[in-house]
């Protein structure tokens, strides 16, 4: 299953924050890598540079290499409503992030490993593609013999007041939660400037 593998580190310090959740090793260095990253004297970027690094920004933060990503682009342009929400919202639709913010995993990574481990139902239903499309109504579950792990119950213990959104319904007793509409962007946290997605593929 394809997924980048390379250093979550390095590609944080590249975007300027920790893309991937609290890193110690990114607190220490908050600059760029390579023997120039801590140069004051930066050259500045072009707008091809800027629209380039959100993109990249959204692809790794959501976990999803190129072919995927453009592939996601062109369905959210082809969809009503503004295209870059949509898009959005059709990364936020993804089955591994679904995981994620409900809480049952502390990162996209490890929720990518419970699907893919089969941990997961969907609609009462196994499945184990993370890249799932999922739709408003949709439920989401631990599966149940899943549900004694001890990594699912400590995260979903620590996460399940901390992460709550608008969108989604979570049921701790059941390990069992519902998508109850799809995102608006003002709802969703991450920091990335989706109008310069949109100018990047227009060109």
């Amino acid at each position: 299953m394809a997924r980048y593998r390379g250093p979550k580190t390095k590609k944080s310090r590249s975007f300027g924050e920790s893309i991937y959740g609290f890193d110690r090793a990114f607190e220490k260095k908050k600059y760029p890598p390579g023997q120039h990253g801590n140069s004051k004297r930066r050259k500045q970027k072009s707008d091809y540079a800027v629209q380039l690094m959100e993109k990249q920004k959204a692809k790794y933060t959501y976990g999803v290499l190129e072919r995927q990503f453009r592939n996601l682009f062109a369905t959210a342009s082809r969809k009503k409503g503004v295209t870059g929400e949509v898009l959005f919202q059709l990364l936020e639709a993804r089955l591994d992030n679904t995981v994620f913010r409900m809480g049952i995993a502390p990162t996209r990574r490890a929720a990518r490993q419970l699907v893919s481990h089969k941990h997961i139902l969907v609609n009462g239903q196994l499945n184990n593609c993370p890249s799932t499309s999922l739709k408003a109504g949709d439920i989401i579950s631990v599966r149940g013999k899943s549900q004694n792990l001890q990594a699912i119950r400590d995260c979903v213990n620590i996460k399940s007041e901390v992460r709550k959104f608008p969108w989604l319904e979570w049921n701790a007793d059941k390990m069992e939660g519902k998508i109850v509409a799809l995102p608006e962007r003002q709802e969703i946290p991450e920091k990335i400037n989706e109008q310069l997605i949109v100018e990047l593929y227009s060109k």
